[in-house]
This record gives C-alpha cells, sequence and structure tokens, in this order.
C-alpha cells in the first residue's frame, strides 16, 4: 500500500490574502484563524486577509501565521474524511505544524509558543548584525568548505543552515561574513548568491538565547507520543518518543535543517506520495528539485482538496 507523507511549511510561505478560498469555503478555517487569535490577543486572520507584506513578514507574526495556516488547512482535510498520512515532517517552523498534525503538540500550545520562538528568534540578534543568503547551484561540500574558510571565531561565522535540495542550500551567520561567503561562492562556482529579506540568522549559534528561552516554554508545555512519526529537521530520523522530540525542538533553532536528508528517509520508508498541506507551494517546489518522479499535491482550495481525497483514499490502514 502507497504511503503518503504530509510536509508543513515554514517561513516564506505566507502571503497577504492568503487562504481566501479557504476560509470561504470551509468554517473549520475561520474557527481555526479565530482559536488563535484568542490565544494571541489580536485578530490573525485580518494580518492574513489585509496585513502588509512588512508585517507579515515580521518573524513573531509570521510563525503564528503559517502555523494557524497549515493546521486549518489539515483540519479541513480531516473533516472532509481524510486519513492520516503514514508520516509528516515540516521545513523549519513547519515542524510545529507537523506536531499538531500528529496529536503530540496542541495547537492553541503550538501558537503560544511559535509566538514565543518568533520573538526569541529577533531578539537573539541585533537588527543588521545578522543575515541569510540563498545560494544556487553548487554542491553541499563546496559551500560547507568555504563557509568554513571564511568563518573567524564566534564574533565572524557564516555556516550553512538550510539544506532545501540538490544545487539550493541557505547560509547563515553575522551580516560581514554571509556577504563575503556571497562572494567566493560565486567565484567557486555558485550560479547565483541571493541575500534574503530576513531580519535574523536562524538556525545558526546566534540563536542561542532564543533555544534557551524555547526550552524553557517547552519545560512548562505538555507533549504527547505522536499517533504517528515525525522527522525530525535535525536528525532526518523518524521519532516517536514526546521527550525526545522536545529536545529537538531545542536544538533545531540553532542546527541545520536537513530538509533534502528528511525527503530521502521518507523515500527510503516507503513513501511514495507527498502532501504539501500549508500557504503557497514551496515545499512542493523543493520537492521537484529532490526528486522530480515524486508526486506532490498542494492543499488550498476545495479542488485541491478533493484530488488529495482521491489520492489518499486506499490509505485507510493510517486512520486514526
Amino acid at each position: 500500500m502507497t504511503k503518503t507523507a504530509f510536509l508543513f511549511p515554514g517561513q516564506g510561505s505566507q502571503s497577504v490574502g492568503m487562504l481566501s478560498v479557504a476560509h470561504d469555503a470551509w468554517p473549520i478555517v475561520i474557527d481555526t484563524f479565530s482559536e488563535a487569535s484568542e490565544v494571541l490577543g489580536f485578530d490573525l486572520w485580518q494580518m492574513a486577509k489585509e496585513g502588509s507584506a512588512e508585517t507579515q513578514a515580521l518573524t513573531a507574526n509570521t510563525q503564528p501565521l503559517v502555523l494557524t495556516a497549515s493546521a486549518a488547512l489539515f483540519r479541513a482535510y480531516r473533516g472532509a474524511g481524510g486519513t492520516m498520512p503514514a508520516v509528516v515532517a515540516g521545513h523549519s517552523l513547519g515542524e510545529f505544524s507537523a506536531l499538531v498534525a500528529a496529536d503530540c503538540l496542541s495547537f492553541t500550545d503550538a501558537v503560544s509558543l511559535v509566538r514565543l520562538r518568533g520573538e526569541a528568534m529577533q531578539a537573539s540578534v541585533p537588527t543588521g548584525v545578522g543575515a541569510m543568503a540563498a545560494i544556487i547551484g553548487l554542491d553541499d561540500e563546496s559551500i560547507n568548505i568555504t563557509c568554513a574558510r571564511v568563518s573567524r571565531g564566534d564574533d565572524y561565522q557564516v555556516l550553512a543552515v538550510n539544506y532545501n535540495s540538490p544545487g539550493q542550500v541557505v547560509i547563515a551567520g553575522h551580516t560581514e561574513a554571509v556577504t563575503e561567503a556571497m562572494d567566493l561562492l560565486k567565484q567557486v562556482g555558485a550560479k547565483r548568491a541571493l541575500p534574503l529579506p530576513v531580519s535574523a540568522p536562524f538556525h545558526t549559534p546566534l540563536m542561542g538565547y532564543a533555544g534557551e528561552a524555547l526550552g524553557e516554554a517547552l519545560s512548562d508545555t505538555q507533549l504527547n507520543d505522536p499517533v504517528i512519526p515525525v522527522v525530525s529537521n535535525v536528525t532526518t530520523t523518524l521519532h516517536y518518543s514526546a521527550a525526545d522530540i522536545k529536545a529537538l525542538l531545542v536544538r533545531q533553532v540553532s542546527a541545520p535543517v536537513q530538509w533534502t536528508g528528511c525527503i530521502a528517509t521518507m523515500v527510503a520508508w516507503g513513501c511514495e506520495n507527498f502532501v504539501e498541506c500549508g500557504p503557497g507551494k514551496v515545499l512542493s517546489g523543493l520537492l521537484k528539485r529532490i526528486d522530480r518522479s515524486l508526486p506532490c499535491s498542494v492543499m488550498e482550495t476545495p479542488e485541491d482538496l478533493e484530488l488529495v481525497l482521491r489520492t489518499v483514499a486506499n490509505e485507510g490502514i493510517y486512520a486514526q
């Protein structure tokens, strides 16, 4: 029997007006955004529908926005009779959405945690001190070697932080080090080196404060063993233990996102079908770069949902 994996996106998948069709079509989407708004103390749907791109891009806003959109779509899928997937994984922030889908973490706790996570990540590094850049068209080893050449101690470091697909890696660190690395990487063969519009160097050791803050919050948060396995960004392996997942969520703040490895793990485990559950099509695009033979559906409209339901109709074995 074919196994389907659900993938949950992270920051960068948000857009002004996202999920408007889904919000109008499915009451559960309205309810989910209302639930998140009550936790946050402001109207999250208003921000999704009419907030400026700049407001949405603030890390403390982006994280609850994308989480809520992803959880709302998953609830719509389950409410329409969709069975549980065989496995879930999320890219960075998306790992919290995956844990909600796997009944490991309650939605309201997840909203609170990612809001705190976003605030703490921004507070870890003063604006302008850190930067990120996408490196296109160069192998991982060359990127790692070049970043190591550029880095000179704790106050001048750059490293690969998102292994998104072969030929697409994100680097991050101190602004000057990132700029130097971009120039050198182009010299050694990168097709492009593009600065990213973010205000902090995520998934680097500079995020130490954020890891501490998240760890403290998680110590007071109930996590259950997931009902289906969750693939960790840090280890690229399947996890079934709430205690292990808590520890990995803290590590993930400062550790690289091994997304290519996560996909490889799911394929090796027998997954032949993938569904991107969240706003946008970032992860389906990355999947094509990793392996064009792997099908990936998106799920933002009623038409999308019908297609997904037909695709996984034979997977009742995973129903919960």
